[in-house]
C-alpha cells in the first residue's frame, strides 16, 4: 500500500469513526455520565512506567514518562483538593492520547473549528484555559499541566475523571 492509499484510508477511517461516535450520541452521553465513586488523589501501590521523549516541565520533579506525569499531577490534584486516582487518569490518558504528550486531534469538529485537543487528556485551549491550575505550566500541551487541567474539568463537569469513560 503506499503512503498516499494508506494516509487516505486513515483519513476514511477516522471520519468513518466520528460519524459512528454522532449516530451513537446518546449512547455516547450515557456512557460518558455513568456515576462511579469519585476518589481523593492517591497515588497507585504499583503501576508500569510508559517512557516518552517528552522532556519535562520545568521544575518538575520525578521521572520524566507517563508514570511520572501522572504521580506529579496526582500530588498538584491532592494539595488543590481535585478528586481523581492514578487509575482513572491512566485508563483516559490510554484511551485519548496512547501515552503521547504531543498527541493532537486534527479531525474532529474541534480541530475544524480551529481548536484541536491536544496532550495527554487531548483538551482543548479554551478549556485549558478556563480548567488551568495554578502551580504548573501554561501550556496546554505540558504533560503534567494538560493531566492536571483536564482533571480540574472533570472534576466540575462530572464530579472525578474517574467517572470519565469515554470521550469527554
Amino acid at each position: 500500500m503506499t503512503a498516499i492509499t494508506a494516509a487516505s484510508r486513515l483519513a476514511r477511517l477516522r471520519n468513518l469513526a466520528v460519524t459512528g461516535l454522532v449516530t451513537t450520541g446518546a449512547a455516547a452521553a450515557a456512557l460518558t455520565l455513568t456515576p462511579a465513586t469519585a476518589h481523593a488523589a492517591e497515588t497507585p501501590k504499583a503501576a508500569p512506567a510508559i517512557a516518552s521523549k517528552a522532556t519535562a516541565p520545568a521544575g518538575a520533579k520525578g521521572a520524566n514518562n507517563l508514570d511520572g506525569w501522572i504521580k506529579q499531577s496526582l500530588a498538584i490534584m491532592k494539595a488543590k483538593g481535585i478528586p481523581g486516582t492514578y487509575e482513572g487518569l491512566h485508563r483516559n490518558i490510554m484511551r485519548e492520547s496512547s501515552g503521547n504528550p504531543n498527541a493532537q486531534n486534527n479531525y474532529d469538529v474541534n480541530a475544524k473549528n480551529g481548536t484541536p485537543s491536544k496532550g495527554l487528556l487531548q483538551v482543548i485551549d479554551p478549556t485549558f484555559k478556563a480548567f488551568h491550575v495554578a502551580g504548573t505550566a501554561n501550556s496546554s500541551t505540558d504533560p503534567v499541566a494538560n493531566i492536571t487541567a483536564a482533571a480540574n474539568y472533570a472534576a466540575h463537569r462530572y464530579g472525578s475523571i474517574d467517572n470519565v469513560n469515554s470521550a469527554y
